[in-house]
């Protein structure tokens, strides 16, 4: 996007630039063409201004965009842990339980068989 943004700058800047040094060698009078500069110079920063503006406006409404999905998908993933907690939990002491009877039948098997 930043690409295009200076791109941008740079067709309106060359086209202010050039219609300048046209007016500028243009056979005029001195006061008529520092006018023709003055008009031509705000109408182009007028330009620049409207377009530097329509492009704020896309990147918010994009990134804003992106904001709230970031935030519902947030909101989303606490939600299904906050659901899933008991489940995980039970799943966790169960699994220790399996691993304590299994370390206590270990620990009955090599008393007995050292006996």
């Amino acid at each position: 996007m930043a690409g295009k943004t200076g791109t941008i700058v740079a067709v309106l800047a060359g086209a202010a630039v050039g219609a300048a040094l046209g007016i500028l060698f243009a056979p005029d009078e001195g006061s008529k063409t520092r006018k023709k500069i003055r008009d031509g110079v705000g109408s182009k920063a007028d330009e620049i201004k409207d377009k530097l503006s329509d492009l704020t406006e896309a990147v918010k409404s994009k990134f804003g965009g992106a904001k709230q999905d970031l935030e519902s998908t947030l909101d989303n993933l606490v939600s299904n842990v906050e659901s899933k907690k008991d489940e995980i939990i039970d799943a966790l002491e169960r699994k220790l339980e399996e691993l304590k009877s299994s370390k206590a039948a270990a620990a009955n098997g090599n008393s007995a068989g050292g006996k």
